[in-house]
């Protein structure tokens, strides 16, 4: 039922959020003000010429008289201004004042569409000048639930990434809410949007749209425009793991079957489910982190740089050390550090900021 309504709401997304933007257009006061001085016109103009015509005018020829003067359409007169000279000026005044309303009122609807759709399109303009500035970003294919929790953590965790959404109205509900700072109005499965997003200088791609066949699609035109970018993909279907792996994805992650994995994982060692709660989504500083080497990194024991890296920081604490497959627990002084070992620390995303710098500069 969710997806069916919003299957439905879906084309209204855009004229609603167009008619937000006109009401919060600076000429809306002015527009109401002209609706208003238009309807007390056409009042004053009825009863006016319903007191000019007396018995032989009804409300609605009054009605009908006072539109087609301000309209200016040139109908021949319901009320008889024949004999009537103050019905003639009275005619004339509200000929002058109405038209001037109705005049006023449209130049201030054309004014409201053009500024809507100029700043529109200067907004676009501006973001797009920014986004091909970012290198080593992350881009977030599909704002649903899903993609609402990865955005959220990466804006926790101080990285810098860019939103590409098909549906107007749920991106305009996120920036509201949320205030991402980078975003685009489009489909994530087209190359041309993905190079828009930057991914040829991207550091990673979420593939979190609501649909696999659509992950899949992402997943392998984010690794052709960029081999070097890890991609993640969302799963609904455990079976298409291996599919979404081989189009390019890195890594596959299913909801579902983490939640069960979750749920029993709380029963069973509800411990280890609260340190980790606590280490991934806690409100605290502190996350699970990794350092890695970079290329063309001198080799160097582990014991020569606790000291440049941990000791400087009172909340660094090393977990594990990872080279290829191998993992090594609570490594020795003595354990190599070289190019592309990756270092699993607990430590805050400021920290990982300042080792990242402090292991660049070794």
């Amino acid at each position: 039922m969710p997806q069916i309504r919003h299957a439905l709401n879906q084309p209204l997304a855009e004229p609603i959020g167009r008619l937000k933007r006109l009401t919060r257009s600076s000429h809306f006061p002015s527009l109401v003000w002209a609706f208003c001085s238009i309807l007390t016109i056409h009042l004053i103009g009825t009863l006016g010429y319903k007191l000019i015509g007396g018995d032989k005018a009804t409300w609605i020829d009054s009605l009908y008289m006072t539109f087609i003067t301000v309209a200016t359409i040139g109908y021949g007169e319901t009320v008889d201004l024949a004999h009537s000279p103050g019905g003639r000026v009275f005619t004339m005044m509200i000929a002058f004042v109405g038209i001037g309303t109705m005049t006023y009122m449209f130049s201030n609807i054309t004014a409201m569409i053009l500024e809507s759709d100029f700043n529109a399109s200067l907004r676009r303009s501006r973001m797009q000048a920014v986004i091909d500035q970012l290198k080593d970003h992350f881009i977030v294919c599909g704002i649903g639930r899903v993609g609402t929790n990865v955005a959220d953590e990466l804006l926790r965790t101080g990285h810098t990434f860019v939103i590409v959404e098909p549906d107007a109205q749920v991106l305009a509900e996120y920036n509201e809410s949320h205030g991402s700072k980078y975003h685009l109005h489009g489909d994530a499965s087209s190359d041309e949007m993905l190079e828009k997003a930057g991914v040829a200088r991207a550091r990673g791609v979420f593939a979190v749209a609501g649909d696999d066949a659509k992950n899949l699609v992402i997943s392998m035109s984010a690794k052709q425009l960029n081999p070097q970018a890890r991609v993640i993909a969302r799963i609904h279907d455990q079976r298409n793991a291996a599919k979404t792996r081989r189009a390019g994805a890195d890594d596959c992650v299913s909801p579902d079957f983490t939640g069960g994995m979750r749920i029993a994982s709380a029963m069973i060692r509800p411990n280890v489910v609260s340190f980790l709660d606590k280490m991934l989504k806690a409100d605290a500083h502190l996350r699970v982190e990794e350092i890695v080497a970079p290329p063309g990194f001198t080799p160097k024991a582990l014991g020569g740089l606790r000291s440049a890296l941990f000791s400087r920081k009172a909340d660094f604490v090393l977990i594990a050390a990872r080279r290829g497959d191998d993992w090594t627990f609570n490594p020795p002084d003595e354990y190599a550090v070289g190019p592309g070992v990756a270092l699993i620390v607990i430590t805050s995303p400021e920290g990982r900021r300042d080792a990242e710098k402090l292991f660049a500069g070794i």
